[in-house]
């Protein structure tokens, strides 16, 4: 059997090779594509949530914007199945840990801040880890600035497909989607490097 071996220079040193899984260089087209897709997914998360939960910072010259769903009301979409409602959360998922928003806070800010050194020092490669991490930075941002705004993070999807534990199923919002698809493609592709290592 042939051992694989790295790739040498003229001089004879070994040089270590080139990872076809790193993210893109910063300010190249992938790396645009990437931002934009962070931005659009945060933007989308804030709209429906301002939509919902309006904005009044009480300070002059701040926007001030309508409150279209009252805190705790619902307004049915598909009667018995989705409704747009307006919850506050200070906890994380599933509503643990309520009335802990500092704390969430800096964590946010200590999460945001080591992705993006994970992102740089390529920590997660691959391109379902690579979308995984662009997720998790949509979401954490998405729900950081509702701490800010708001003093709680606004949910406003409420599924009940009346069967457990869909019945209903914990509010949420889009930065909760993009964050539990993001644990979604870290799972599998973890799964994928187990597999590729037990291969002969």
């Amino acid at each position: 059997m042939s051992e694989s071996r790295s790739p040498e220079s003229p001089s004879g040193a070994v040089e270590a090779p080139v990872s076809l899984s790193a993210p893109p260089k910063c300010c190249s087209g992938a790396w645009f594509a990437a931002a934009a897709s962070v931005l659009f997914l945060y933007l989308l998360d804030q709209a429906t949530k301002l939509w919902t939960a309006g904005l009044d910072l009480q300070r002059p010259g701040w926007p001030t914007l309508p409150q279209h769903v009252e805190l705790g009301d619902h307004i049915p979409v598909i009667a018995g199945v989705f409704h747009w409602v307006h919850f506050s959360n200070t906890g994380a998922a599933f509503g643990v840990m309520q009335d802990s928003n500092r704390f969430f806070i800096g964590l946010s800010l200590a999460a945001f801040a080591g992705l993006l050194w994970a992102l740089k020092r390529n920590v997660f490669p691959g391109k379902l880890n690579f979308a995984a991490v662009l997720l998790l930075l949509s979401g954490i941002l998405g729900n950081f600035t509702d701490r800010l705004l708001h003093g709680y993070v606004v949910d406003f999807l409420l599924f009940d497909f009346g069967f457990p534990p869909f019945n209903p199923w914990p509010a949420f919002n889009v930065a909760d989607s993009c964050i539990c698809v993001a644990v979604g493609l870290l799972l599998l592709a973890s799964l994928q490097e187990m597999r590729a290592s037990k291969r002969p």
